[in-house]
C-alpha cells in the first residue's frame, strides 16, 4: 500500500506538473501575439512615424519660409527708412535751388545746413567718414592711387583725394590717398 500511495503521489504530481505546464502554454500562447498582429502593430507604429516625419518636415519648410520672409522684409523696411531720412536732405537741397534771389552768403549757408542734415543721416545708420590724413597706409580701409616724398614716415597716408566711408565697421568705400614713400 505503500507502494500505491508512493504512486499515486508521482502520479498527482505529474498531473500537476502537466497542468502547470498547460497552464503555462497557454499563458505563453496569450502572451505571444500573432505574427499577423506584430505586423499590424508595426505598420501602426511605422505609420505613426512617418505622420511624424512628414509633419516635422512640413513645419521645417514653413519655418525656412518664414525666415526668408521676415528677412526680405527687414530688408525693405531698413532701405525705407534710410530712404525717408534721405528725402529730407533732398527736400533741402531743391529748396536751396528754388530760391530766386540768392547770395552766395545764403547759398553757402544752406548749404552748411544740408550738409549737417546729411551727416545726422550718416549718424542715424551708423555710416562714418575714412579720413586717414597722417595715418598709418591700411589696404583694408585706403586705395593708394600715388606715392610721394614726404617729411612723414614711409607708408603713412600724406593726403586723402577722397573720402571713404564704413557702414557699421564694413568698408562701403576707401579712401582714395597718397602714401609717403622713404626718401631716397
Amino acid at each position: 500500500m505503500e507502494q500505491t500511495n508512493e504512486n499515486s503521489q508521482d502520479t498527482s504530481k505529474e498531473t500537476k506538473d502537466s497542468s502547470k505546464e498547460t497552464k503555462d502554454s497557454s499563458k505563453e500562447t496569450k502572451i505571444m501575439p500573432s505574427m499577423e498582429e506584430m505586423l499590424q502593430q508595426a505598420e501602426l507604429k511605422a505609420k505613426e512615424h512617418y505622420d511624424a516625419w512628414m509633419y516635422a518636415k512640413a513645419e521645417g519648410e514653413n519655418i525656412r519660409r518664414r525666415a526668408q520672409d521676415d528677412i526680405s522684409k527687414a530688408q525693405k523696411f531698413a532701405v525705407e527708412r534710410f530712404s525717408n531720412e534721405m528725402l529730407a536732405v533732398m527736400d533741402s537741397l531743391q529748396a536751396a535751388l528754388a530760391v530766386q534771389n540768392s547770395t552766395v552768403e545764403s547759398f553757402k549757408d544752406g548749404m552748411d545746413l544740408t550738409l549737417k542734415q546729411l551727416n545726422s543721416v550718416f549718424e542715424k545708420f551708423n555710416i562714418t567718414e575714412i579720413n586717414p590724413v597722417g595715418e598709418k597706409f591700411d589696404a583694408h580701409k585706403h586705395q593708394a592711387i600715388g606715392m610721394v616724398e614726404s617729411e612723414q614716415e614711409p607708408n603713412t597716408v600724406v593726403s586723402v583725394m577722397q573720402k571713404g566711408y564704413t557702414l557699421s565697421e564694413r568698408v562701403l568705400r576707401p579712401a582714395l590717398v597718397m602714401v609717403a614713400k622713404a626718401k631716397e
